[in-house]
């Protein structure tokens, strides 16, 4: 990208298709986002945003022909759609109505189906072995599945659901690696990794750090997608955190409105103070340089 000011030091943004670094942003759900609004966030900042998720089902609330108009202005600008986890929603209705999701789905040109279970109460109620099976399917449609791993159960709307500190339930950290384990051998391109329980809703002492750390040494980042919390205050310090102690180049979910700030600090542009630490500027060569022009 030609960006202004070129000549500034800045770290570059390696051209779409990325492998690495990838940002997901999540469109209706928290927020309503109109087609306007998509429009003008990806003719501003599009360079910045490798994919779009729809939240919550969303997608179902909106006309076909407006589903399929936002998807079609996100690959203009090289973004892919993600479903977000509307699959656990399909299937209490009706497990036979996958099908009809996914097919919908390829209709409307969606790239990324999502798989994930976290609102249902217990691990078993959908079963890693089912979601991989959907996951097989899913590829089979000619999609790419990214299921989701959490290291806890019945929280996949958030922290601020009523209940969920006294629903909540921990996993062993050895079963969402094996999870993860399974959907990679059953051809999920990338799997997401659920805020919830690890950063989300929890003081920074409590962060569960070492999830984040083990899965990172057993797959890379390139494969993982970590969620940031769609709470503005925490998404600030978690994708700082992210960007200062685990790599530059993590994979995150979070909302648009992260976008400008996220890339001041992961491309060293401001706000992060180490970029001024021990830094002292005397202008007397500049001052120099401006006699002799004029001279």
């Amino acid at each position: 990208m030609k960006r202004a000011f070129k000549f500034l030091n800045l770290i570059e943004l390696p051209e779409k298709p990325r492998n690495k670094g990838i940002i997901e942003i999540r469109g209706p759900y928290y927020k309503y986002v109109s087609l306007d609004q998509l429009k003008d966030l990806l003719n501003t900042w599009g360079y910045y945003i490798d994919g779009f998720k729809f939240a919550g089902g969303s997608q179902s609330l909106l006309p076909k022909d407006m589903v399929k108009e936002m998807v079609k202005v996100c690959h203009k600008h090289k973004v892919y759609v993600n479903t977000g986890g509307m699959i656990e929603r399909v299937i209490i209705d009706d497990v036979n109505k996958v099908i009809d999701y996914i097919k919908e789905c390829k209709q409307l040109e969606f790239d990324v189906v999502e798989v994930s279970s976290g609102m249902f109460e217990n691990p078993n109620d959908f079963s890693i072995k089912d979601q991989i099976e959907i996951v097989k399917i899913i590829i089979e449609n000619g999609l790419k599945a990214k299921p989701e791993v959490s290291i806890i159960s019945g929280a996949g709307a958030g922290t601020e659901v009523i209940g969920y500190k006294e629903s909540i339930k921990y996993k062993d950290l050895k079963d969402v690696i094996k999870e993860a384990e399974e959907f990679f051998k059953a051809g999920a391109y990338m799997v997401t990794v659920e805020s919830e329980g690890i950063t989300e809703g929890l003081p920074e002492e409590k962060w569960r750090k070492d999830v984040i750390i083990e899965l990172i040494k057993k797959f890379g980042i390139e494969k993982l997608m970590f969620e940031v919390s769609p709470e503005e205050n925490e998404a600030r310090k978690t994708f700082k955190w992210y960007l200062t102690n685990v790599d530059r180049w993590i994979n995150l979910i979070m909302n648009s409105e992260n976008i400008v700030e996220f890339n001041a600090w992961r491309l060293n542009l401001w706000g992060n103070k180490d970029l001024w630490k021990n830094k002292k500027i005397s202008i007397s060569s500049l001052l120099q340089n401006l006699q002799k022009s004029k001279l």
